[in-house]
């Protein structure tokens, strides 16, 4: 696993490299945020508890004039994500559920900035816990605050292919219960979010990243019998590192 990460970063960084040459963009620098941090939220997708776990963090990534916040023009990144095991001995609604194992999620992100904003999408493939497809599309806007305090607000829609909904939202028959029947569903949106962002900078390299998303399952999801609460919140904080290359 982790080979295949270094993989993809190298992947990415070369990718954006050429891509800073084919769309005309030598002279500027390509900057993006990496880190650490933690992630507190639900458990697994419909979960009405909340975990601690790992946040790897790519954030910012993109184009623009040297000594300047903005971003602009087409970045290929990676995308990472996890998903919290789902055992059926710690809730008695899910007796009779198949238990899905912790998921680690790796894909790209492509993203476009004009000015203070930036729209992108992300597609993941997961391991362990679901094998299906998941990812987003959104926009975010940026405001700076102050030299140090930058923030985002944005829109988001998640989204996942059949073999990830049935693994979190579906019901086998033989996993139906009173309360519980089978549920057979299919590909598609599955949620929406409305993400706030905030990064204080330390030092001209260095900044603390807080990241709250206030999602509501919808659609085919928010109406499966495991739901145990359609609203997702999630609170993230990390640290990173501004680095810059110019083209």
């Amino acid at each position: 696993m982790k080979i295949t990460l270094a993989l993809a970063v190298l992947a990415a960084t070369a990718a954006t490299g050429a891509r800073a040459q084919d769309f005309g963009f030598a002279g500027r620098d390509f900057s993006v945020d990496l880190g650490v941090g933690v992630d507190i939220g639900p458990d697994y997708p419909g979960s009405d508890d909340a975990e601690a776990g790992p946040w790897l963090i790519w954030r910012n990534a993109g184009f623009g004039q040297p000594g300047t916040n903005e971003s602009e023009g087409f970045a290929i990144s990676p995308s990472f994500g996890t998903v919290g095991e789902r055992k059926a001995s710690d809730n008695p609604d899910l007796t009779g559920m198949e238990d899905l194992d912790r998921a680690y999620e790796l894909g790209f992100r492509v993203s476009y900035g004009m000015g203070p904003v930036t729209t992108s999408a992300s597609l993941r493939r997961g391991f362990d816990g679901h094998e299906g497809l998941t990812g987003e599309v959104g926009a975010k806007y940026r405001t700076d605050l102050s030299d140090r305090v930058s923030l985002w607000s944005g829109l988001a829609l998640g989204y996942g292919n059949g073999d990830y909904n049935d693994a979190y939202f579906g019901v086998d028959p033989a996993e139906s219960a009173p309360g519980r029947p089978a549920y057979d569903i299919g590909g598609g949106i599955n949620k929406a979010a409305i993400t706030f962002e905030a990064r204080y900078a330390l030092t001209e390299s260095t900044a603390l990243l807080g990241e709250v998303e206030y999602g509501k399952l919808i659609g085919d999801a928010a109406d499966s019998p495991v739901v145990q609460d359609e609203y997702q919140p999630s609170l993230r904080l990390g640290i990173v590192r501004k680095f810059s290359f110019g083209f």
